[in-house]
């Protein structure tokens, strides 16, 4: 007992040292004197949201005010406000405050930059909280953005943030057959690592265009190791509002491919889950169109399911990607497995043999056993591009 007791004790103490020290990291974007030399007399493209913060000034008027010149911005998925809807189209504008044109790379078209843009710029510049899923899109356009600067021969910065979900890798590597706007690179679900990280990794690992390298510098955060828990201080898109729901994405994300509400159009999007049909369940809501889910599953629909807003926030991580929820709907609903699951399914796994093995009747822990292999290899091929300690 008591040595038990000395365990749970270590264990609280390290989880503590690690939240306290997410209260001490400094974003790339925030060691202005390891970059502003670096940007002054070239023409920037700035790739940011609403997330691209320092402290309570973006990182856009911190480049204005040391003299920088932006010419332009690139706004991901969700816009350059971060108020579009998943998927949405969003259109080219400018910005309002500043009159720099934002050019979307998200309004449904070729997600490649017009010449016209490109020739604008010396250099594009990457600040945007990712969260560490292969399927959230804002790696994605960081690397459609390295290959557009491979393209018309430009240069390559990133202004590093924290990963919240960079403490564990889980998942299979994805299968590049399905490789889509939801899946650019041969990572596993789970990949733990910086949009910095990711972006080293690219460039050595011949991912890029033609197998060619941009040449590219990371400004990493101080204070940061793979084992931080850095609470987010900005949601990073609509429906991420809390560290809850982030943490639980790896595992909720899946119902997208389905019929289920994962919640969207509710106050808890990512954190509950539930069908008209789901036989079993006492818990319901209803979904309404909502900002930020105007259209979501099951609209104005009352769906039976489950409640997870309770589970705790370590359990959640040691869980890593937790199959037994997306079991649980399709054995509650009852739909045939290729009524359920729509083909958007093998681009958010990233593995062509899940949907069959959830069908067989295989148990989330049976499934998880069989990217093990991926799990280890992928460790090995990423450790020579990790910027912070694991």
């Amino acid at each position: 007992m008591n040595k038990m007791r000395n365990i749970l004790t270590v264990l609280a103490l390290m989880l503590t040292v690690a939240v306290m020290s997410a209260q001490d990291v400094v974003v790339g974007a925030a060691r202005l004197d390891q970059y502003v030399s670096k940007l002054q007399g070239k023409r920037v493209a700035l790739l940011s949201n609403h997330t691209g913060m320092v402290g309570d000034k973006h990182t856009l008027d911190l480049m204005i005010e040391n003299g920088i010149n932006v010419t332009t911005i690139f706004s991901p998925e969700h816009g350059f406000r971060g108020k579009a809807d998943a998927g949405e189209h969003v259109s080219s504008s400018v910005d309002s405050k500043t009159g720099i044109p934002i050019a979307s790379l998200y309004d449904g078209k070729k997600r490649m930059p017009a010449k016209a843009v490109m020739d604008q710029i010396d250099i594009i510049v990457t600040d945007i909280q990712d969260v560490g899923l292969r399927y959230y899109t804002y790696y994605c356009t960081m690397t459609d953005l390295m290959n557009a600067a491979i393209t018309y021969g430009k240069e390559f910065m990133v202004l590093d943030r924290p990963n919240p979900n960079g403490m564990y890798v889980d998942g299979p590597i994805l299968d590049m057959k399905y490789e889509s706007g939801v899946g650019r690179l041969p990572l596993t679900v789970v990949h733990g690592m910086t949009l910095g990280e990711i972006a080293l990794m690219a460039n050595g690992e011949g991912w890029l265009k033609e197998g060619k390298q941009v040449p590219l510098t990371v400004i990493p955060c101080e204070g940061y190791t793979h084992q931080t828990r850095y609470v987010l201080p900005i949601a990073p898109s609509p429906n991420l509002r809390d560290m809850k729901a982030v943490y639980l994405y790896a595992s909720t994300c899946y119902f997208e491919a389905t019929p289920v509400s994962l919640g969207r159009g509710t106050d808890h999007p990512f954190k509950i889950y539930g069908h008209p049909d789901m036989k079993g369940c006492d818990y319901s809501f209803t979904p309404r169109s909502v900002d930020g889910a105007k259209n979501p599953p099951q609209l104005n629909n009352k769906c039976y399911g489950r409640n997870l807003c309770d589970l705790n926030d370590e359990d959640i991580i040691a869980a890593g990607i937790n199959l037994e929820y997306l079991i649980d709907a399709y054995n509650g609903v009852g739909m045939p497995v290729d009524k359920f699951f729509r083909s958007f399914f093998e681009k958010l796994i990233g593995d062509g043999n899940i949907r069959t093995m959830i069908a067989e009747g295989k148990s989330a822990a049976e499934i998880k056993a069989t990217w093990a292999d991926d799990v280890e290899a992928f460790k090995k091929q990423r450790r020579p591009y990790l910027l912070y300690k694991e």
